[in-house]
């Protein structure tokens, strides 16, 4: 029996000829992933371990980027941590206030992960890096600590569901209304511990930006990670930009997959996810009565150029609804400056908006955009659980930048076909 685009990765990694869906494997790791909440715990592991050197500290990557600037003394000292832990062991790849960005966005703009990689982060969302053709996924900050020591992690091979994209995306609707529309229909469990294989005619329509927040938001639906073939598209992003060079690796044509589901990317509309999970889908048109207080656009899953220019297309020379607190936030400094550039940044503080620099800050209720009581946030982050941006008896609806610039204009859950 053929292998899977992310089987073929993690043999490779592992030395092996091949591997099969349930197996354990030890895995060679191209990349180790860590940000300033769960560094500090990696690096309090990794010296109780004994650990005295990292195992390359040119594949070690510690982003600040949770609560950066910080927003408090514990969040300093977590900083502190890192930037000494960063300093003692020469690592190349540190990033902090001036220099950092939302890791997720980060990296890949970086070209520091790259097709063929095998990548732990300690982030959930380390699943991002699949758009490129990489196998990467979340661990605990234990793993990562093993992981900076030795540059191995153990896995056990992930099954596979292969969605087969065909048709092409209506103006106003992009991948985060494709992933909205997967986890509606297969569940915050539907691809538990699987891989999330993404292909089909559909995938060339699709932009990197695209696929990265379809990635992204792989965890949501429970996968193991989410993962794009390496095409056209995917060369270009890389060329210029990889620091390493790639290797492709292809799906044999007797892959075996649990499941095959197919998406007609022309059928989609702008989709809402409703507290309190990422699976309660909407249509967008069908939530005109569902009134906001705040509207966030950025976070590792749409924090991206793509999301910047598809909020300035519908805020321009517009004003956000009284009483809708807007808050922007580029996903890195690269970005943040060339919204800058093209007149976007001037745009959203005539709208109404703050416009902040990188930071995750109130995705996970953080910093930055803490929601009181009874309040509704409109966001393009990736969760909407319970207390997820504030206070537990407040609420959060998952949506696509287009979707979350319009209802900023209305004040209320709008299409943006509707504007």
């Amino acid at each position: 029996m053929g292998m899977t685009m992310t089987q073929k990765i993690l043999a490779a990694h592992a030395g092996l000829s091949e591997v099969k869906a349930g197996q354990l494997i030890n895995a060679k790791l191209d990349q180790v992933l860590g940000n300033d909440i769960t560094t500090p715990v990696a690096i309090n592991e990794f010296e109780k371990a004994g650990f005295t050197e990292v195992f390359d500290k040119e594949r070690i990557n510690i982003v600040l980027d949770h609560f950066v600037p910080n927003k408090d003394i514990k969040s300093a000292q977590q900083s502190k941590q890192c930037r000494e832990f960063a300093c003692k062991h020469c690592i190349t790849n540190f990033f902090d206030v001036g220099k950092m960005g939302i890791e997720h966005a980060l990296l890949p703009e970086q070209g520091i992960v790259t097709a063929g990689d095998c990548i732990i982060g300690a982030d959930s969302h380390t699943c991002t890096y699949g758009a490129v053709g990489a196998f990467s996924t979340g661990v605990g900050s234990t793993d990562m600590a093993a992981g900076m020591a030795t540059g191995m992690a153990w896995f056990k091979v992930p099954a596979a569901i292969k969605f087969v994209l065909t048709g092409e995306l209506k103006p106003h609707v992009s991948g985060k209304d494709v992933i909205l529309h997967i986890i509606g229909k297969i569940g915050v469990d539907g691809a538990l511990y699987k891989s999330m294989e993404f292909v089909g005619p559909g995938v060339k329509s699709l932009s990197m930006d695209d696929r990265l927040c379809i990635c992204n938001m792989a965890i949501e639906a429970g996968g193991k990670n989410g993962i794009f073939p390496v095409d056209e598209t995917t060369i270009e992003y890389l060329t210029g930009r990889s620091k390493r060079p790639w290797v492709v690796y292809e799906a044999d044509e007797d892959a075996e997959y649990e499941q095959t589901i197919e998406i007609n990317l022309s059928e989609l509309e702008s989709t809402v996810a409703y507290p309190h999970l990422p699976e309660n889908a909407h249509l967008a048109k069908d939530s005109n009565d569902i009134k906001i207080d705040q509207v966030v656009i950025g976070s590792c899953t749409n924090g991206r150029l793509e999301d910047m220019e598809a909020a300035y297309k519908i805020l321009k020379g517009r004003k956000i609804a009284d009483g809708v607190r807007g808050i922007i936030i580029p996903g890195t400094m690269a970005i943040y400056k060339e919204c800058i550039v093209r007149g976007w940044t001037e745009a959203f503080i005539d709208a109404g908006c703050v416009v902040s620099t990188s930071t995750c800050g109130p995705c996970l209720g953080g910093y930055m955009g803490i929601l009181a009581e009874g309040e509704r946030c409109i966001s393009t982050t990736n969760r909407n659980f319970v207390g997820r941006m504030g206070h537990v008896k407040s609420e959060v609806y998952l949506a696509s930048p287009a979707v979350a610039a319009a209802s900023a204009l209305t004040g209320y859950i709008t299409d943006p076909t509707q504007i």
